[in-house]
């Protein structure tokens, strides 16, 4: 898809899914900016790194206001320890809800007056923990709940103007996979519980943004485009003693 001419800005984008969605708007010929914390390891083809703490309002709020224009919002920055719900306290939980529920509301407000000129879309990176039990991860989840609900009243709210969609993305391939899965042998393994057989890649991520922010997706908005290789198979039915061969 050619989105020559358009800026798009991609905040947690200098690694994992989000290099991967960055890259890929990068290759429709768009003005990317990544802005993060820190910079990527490696330089992002295609891109300009701007260093941003999205937790700080007016830091965020002078980032957008310095941009001559924005067309589409990737609200992709977030993410969580594994951390039991006793292990600590609600103020720590609370952090998680900041960086993956308000950080988005903020850069979302602050860039809506540059989205609204150029009737531009706003796709926010949702999780499959937002839609089932997260044990270990319920503040993440709990919050990538609340972020696809924003979507939607954001979606009706700012209408005709500016699309909000979510992408509610699984089990991601990553340099940091084997944190999760152990390794190598446990990231193939947990892949193969998943439908279509593997983990997803960023690029597959980045490829389903970029549809939603395209014209292709014109007239789609307030929508949850689900990216996780066809779901989980139900636990139960490898407990069922019906329909088994013997």
């Amino acid at each position: 898809m050619d989105l020559g001419g358009r800026t798009v800005v991609v905040t947690g984008g200098t690694r994992g899914v989000g290099a991967g969605i960055a890259r890929a708007f990068a290759r429709t010929g768009a003005d990317v900016v990544v802005c993060a914390r820190r910079p990527p390891e490696k330089p992002l083809e295609g891109t300009e790194f701007v260093p941003l703490d999205l937790r700080d309002p007016a830091a965020v709020h002078a980032f957008f206001d310095g941009l001559p224009r924005l067309d589409v919002l990737v609200n992709n920055a977030g993410g969580a320890p594994y951390r039991l719900l006793a292990g600590a306290d609600a103020e720590r939980h609370a952090r998680v809800i900041e960086l993956n529920l308000t950080a988005p509301l903020t850069a979302s407000l602050a860039a809506h007056a540059h989205l609204e000129r150029a009737s531009g879309s706003i796709v926010m990176i949702g999780s499959v923990s937002g839609t089932r039990p997260s044990p270990g991860s319920a503040a993440y989840g709990a919050a990538k709940a609340g972020l696809e609900n924003l979507a939607r009243s954001m979606a009706v709210e700012w209408a005709p103007a500016v699309r909000v969609n979510t992408l509610v993305v699984g089990m991601v391939r990553t340099e940091r996979s084997r944190l999760h899965y152990g390794d190598e042998d446990g990231v193939e393994a947990v892949g193969r519980t998943v439908p279509l057989g593997r983990l997803a890649e960023p690029a597959d991520v980045g490829d389903a943004a970029v549809f939603l922010a395209s014209d292709a997706a014109a007239y789609i908005s307030g929508a949850s485009l689900l990216v996780h290789g066809g779901g989980e198979r139900p636990a139960f039915l490898d407990a069922a003693t019906v329909n088994k061969e013997s």
